[in-house]
């Protein structure tokens, strides 16, 4: 059997496309355009990167972008401050502090001071407690974008078997927490489990967030199984390389020849995380200025 390959390129594209035109629909109704205000502490290379991809897509979807870069240094009473004024800013749906900080600063404080009807990325105590009992809220952005391409592709999960290797609260639990709404049954692996390989051959979707490049091999693949390679990781040059290429967590040649369908990396579901971030934006943006969003349009 030879797997179809999941283009989460091509699917974040149309997201975009049509978080663009509920963006402009928001600004009509609500007078404002919706606003998102990104936080970026320190000179860290990728962080800079991804803050000014973030800030080009937001502005390309129609949504006014507030960034706000500071210094290594930052004390964290200022960085808490500038959250709380966030906070209260009515033009700002929603405020993202791009991870990790500076070591002198307290990550889970940071995160647990953003108003959870601005928290983007899913992460404070508040909607982490909402997705764990089913009720509505923002939820984090890989997740639930791997969750996207999985009904795409297969439609109703209900009744499948899933397997998530993994148990961080970026990824694992909350995509855990995301299959069982679904009516998953659902097996969160980690570094602890017994027989990992027997465990994910019996599963019908299987997703790896582990941070280990091509640890899933194919042979630990049930025949027809569907494959989520949230993984991202930069294997050592080779001769005469600059650096190294880019692989996901998964033997991605071998999962084809036994899988249903795999995410490639890169462009599986890389593209769906800044993606689902503006989709987050503007449903935040509907909510806090009480303009109605059709369930299920996002």
């Amino acid at each position: 059997m030879s797997g179809a390959v999941i283009d989460g390129k091509a699917f974040a594209a149309g997201l975009r496309a049509r978080v663009a035109d509920y963006a402009a629909t928001f600004e009509q109704a609500a007078g404002r355009k919706a606003g998102l205000a990104v936080v970026l502490v320190g000179d860290d290379p990728a962080s800079q990167v991804y803050v000014a991809s973030k800030a080009k897509q937001t502005a390309l979807c129609g949504m006014a972008s507030f960034e706000h870069r500071l210094a290594e240094d930052t004390a964290q009473d200022a960085l808490l401050a500038l959250i709380d004024r966030l906070n209260a800013d009515p033009a700002v749906d929603g405020i993202l502090v791009q991870l990790p900080l500076p070591r002198h600063l307290d990550e889970q404080a940071v995160v647990a001071r953003i108003s959870p009807a601005k928290d983007v990325d899913g992460l404070t105590p508040i909607s982490t407690g909402r997705l764990a009992l089913g009720l509505p809220g923002l939820v984090p952005c890989t997740p639930l974008g791997s969750l996207m391409l999985l009904k795409d592709r297969l439609g109703d999960l209900s009744g499948l078997d899933a397997v998530v290797i993994g148990r961080s609260i970026l990824v694992g639990k909350p995509m855990a927490q995301l299959l069982l709404a679904e009516n998953c049954t659902v097996t969160v692996a980690h570094s602890r489990t017994k027989n990992l390989p027997d465990v994910v051959r019996r599963a019908d979707i299987v997703v790896a967030a582990v941070g280990r490049p091509e640890m899933v091999r194919g042979d630990w693949i049930k025949s027809g199984a569907t494959v989520i390679d949230v993984g991202i990781n930069r294997l050592p040059p080779e001769e005469g390389q600059a650096k190294g290429r880019l692989v996901g967590d998964v033997a991605y040649a071998e999962a084809l020849e036994v899988a249903r369908a795999v995410t490639p990396v890169p462009g599986g579901v890389g593209p769906m995380t800044i993606a689902v971030l503006l989709r987050n934006a503007v449903v935040a943006a509907h909510r806090n200025a009480g303009v109605a969003l059709a369930d299920g349009a996002l």
